[in-house]
């Protein structure tokens, strides 16, 4: 956990704030985010809506709700509650005001089962807002994918940038139910101060650090050549200025 708060917190900010911005949380909601990681979205909700109204937090990771637990205590929030649980099978019952999923929808099977089920846990006028990477060739770390695929027996993440494709999120909100439905893209800069900080945001604290965690001292040695290589036209110094692109929609309840 330690590794993606690290590496990850301040370069992912401002598609957390967009999400938040997009909610626009009021004292005393209950809201419900989904697939929290870390909490990088579930504690700000909670401090907007005040100690009067409630945040669920759910991921399927029993680090990652332990880990948000952790820090709403250290924050002082007694409004948060955390759920170990299926993105795609919600337990839990609401209804909520808001339901949020910030940078979690690329990792579930399926999508439309996990808006569908976000739907369903909002009131009659609840809003839903989500956000996911952008287009693959908007984001300059993407060859990260194929040089950690060539070294492993299966695909890691293969459908990581397909939500960020044109109007596929939005489209998926609409079938799943919503109303409403609106996009964005927020185009970023990921910013590395050297090659250290550029392959541990892409290899232990990023999508592929399961698989990387299982590479033997070589293997690893030439996944950082390659992937140092890969983002090397957006050196800045010693450091690296790479860009990104989020996609933020949102969605209505009738």
């Amino acid at each position: 956990m330690g590794y993606y708060q690290t590496f990850w917190q301040e370069q992912l900010r401002p598609a957390h704030e967009r999400v938040l911005a997009a909610a626009d949380l009021r004292p005393g909601q209950h809201v419900i985010d989904v697939a929290c990681g870390t909490g990088m979205v579930t504690l700000p909700a909670a401090t907007a809506v005040g100690p009067d109204g409630h945040v669920l937090a759910t991921d399927l990771s029993q680090k990652m709700v332990d880990d948000t637990a952790r820090r709403a205590r250290l924050a002082g929030l007694a409004n948060v509650e955390v759920r170990r649980c299926d993105a795609e099978q919600l337990e839990a019952t609401g209804p909520y005001d808001v339901g949020l999923c910030s940078l979690g929808l690329m990792y579930v099977p399926s999508p439309l089962a996990a808006l569908r089920e976000m739907r369903r846990v909002l009131h009659p006028g609840g809003s839903a807002v989500v956000a996911v990477w952008g287009e693959r060739r908007n984001c300059g770390w993407a060859e990260l994918f194929p040089i950690v695929d060539a070294r492993v027996t299966s695909d890691v993440c293969p459908m990581f940038f397909a939500l960020g494709a044109g109007d596929c999120v939005t489209d998926l909100l609409e079938r799943a139910g919503f109303v409403d439905v609106d996009q964005v893209r927020l185009n970023v800069d990921l910013t590395y101060a050297d090659d250290p900080a550029a392959l541990g945001a892409a290899f232990l604290g990023g999508p592929v650090a399961l698989a990387y965690s299982r590479f033997d001292d070589g293997t690893k040695a030439s996944a950082h050549d390659e992937y140092l290589a890969s983002i090397a036209p957006y050196r800045e110094g010693i450091g690296y200025r790479v860009p990104g692109e989020f996609v933020i929609a949102s969605g209505r309840r009738p």
